[in-house]
């Protein structure tokens, strides 16, 4: 288990009700922000501090990994700087009746927290600049005290919960297929071979085929067994980048779902990267040697470029500045 700070000062009420947790992926002048970034490391139990208005207002227990997701539409008029996909990821929220407001202890928390990415100023004031953060386990283990008896089973549940699929990524991408088949701008034929190319058939997978001939981890060649899967994912792909053929890999389809909800990676020497988030008994069932360092041989130029992509924007690695 891992301790993670939210503060939700503009969409508190909207992520508390709704149960999840909302970030755009970058700034808005597109810089890296390591406080969205941390979205990506949260994991099924992890426990996380709910912080509005000077204090400590729920606890929640994060109940999926993080997904790409469009930005809610109840969020309305806030955040209109934000981009309009970021990530997500479902939380169960206990709203608190011992409210603790941290200032009030920050004798006793300031030599606990950490020297980067603190949630809280020195004097106990909150920082705006913060969404997300980690807690260090000395940090979490006096503000769960401070909190008292109401969050105890919220610990003990945490230690139990069973993981949950995204529950809107398959929706998202299907509103997009049908926006594109009502598109007259595109050509019917080329329409219809973008839209296969979502499940990884069709045109798109003939494509990849050139370039790729078996499933670059598991070494299954017989192509009825494979799905063209792509580097950058086509929810987040123009339609010419949605039937490039170096913007796919043929792989089985478990490790095609890994690779596409971002718990696989690859780097451009061909080292598979394993995010730390993945539950690695699955990923070892599923075909992947957890055990040793694993490499899957080269990638084209273009390919490195869709690659590159997915490392930064679908991986569930944070990539911190």
């Amino acid at each position: 288990m891992r301790y993670w700070w939210v503060n939700q000062n503009q969409t508190y009420h909207h992520e508390v009700q709704g149960g999840y947790l909302w970030s755009p992926k970058r700034n808005a002048n597109g810089a890296r922000n390591p406080f969205y970034e941390s979205m990506r490391e949260v994991a099924p139990g992890d426990l996380i501090f709910s912080f509005m208005d000077t204090r400590i207002l729920a606890v929640g227990i994060a109940q999926s990994y993080c997904w790409e997701s469009p930005k809610p539409l109840e969020f309305g008029t806030a955040g209109q700087n934000w981009e309009n996909i970021g990530w997500k990821v479902k939380v169960s929220f206990t709203e608190l009746a011992n409210k603790v407001r941290p200032k009030d202890y920050i004798e006793i928390l300031r030599p606990l927290l950490p020297e980067k990415y603190s949630p809280l100023q020195p004097n106990g004031n909150g920082l705006q600049s913060v969404y997300l953060t980690e807690v260090p386990i000395g940090l979490a283990e006096v503000l769960v005290g401070l909190i008292g008896h109401e969050v105890v089973p919220l610990v003990a549940a945490a230690s139990a919960v069973k993981p949950i699929a995204a529950d809107d990524l398959d929706l998202w991408e299907r509103r997009l297929e049908r926006q594109l088949a009502e598109d007259a701008t595109v050509p019917d034929t080329e329409r219809q071979a973008i839209i296969r190319a979502r499940i990884g058939q069709g045109l798109f997978k003939e494509r990849v085929a050139k370039i790729e001939t078996r499933c670059r981890v598991t070494g299954v060649e017989n192509s009825v067994h494979l799905i063209a899967s792509h580097c950058k994912p086509w929810r987040d792909a123009t339609n010419e980048e949605r039937l490039n053929g170096e913007n796919g890999l043929l792989l089985t389809p478990s490790i095609d779902h890994l690779f596409d909800r971002g718990f696989i990676g690859f780097e451009d020497n061909g080292r598979l990267i394993i995010s730390p988030v993945a539950h690695r008994p699955s990923l070892q069932r599923m075909g992947i040697d957890t055990t040793a360092a694993v490499n899957v041989g080269g990638f084209t130029s273009g390919q490195k470029q869709f690659l590159d992509f997915h490392r930064n924007a679908v991986l569930l690695q944070s990539v911190r500045s």
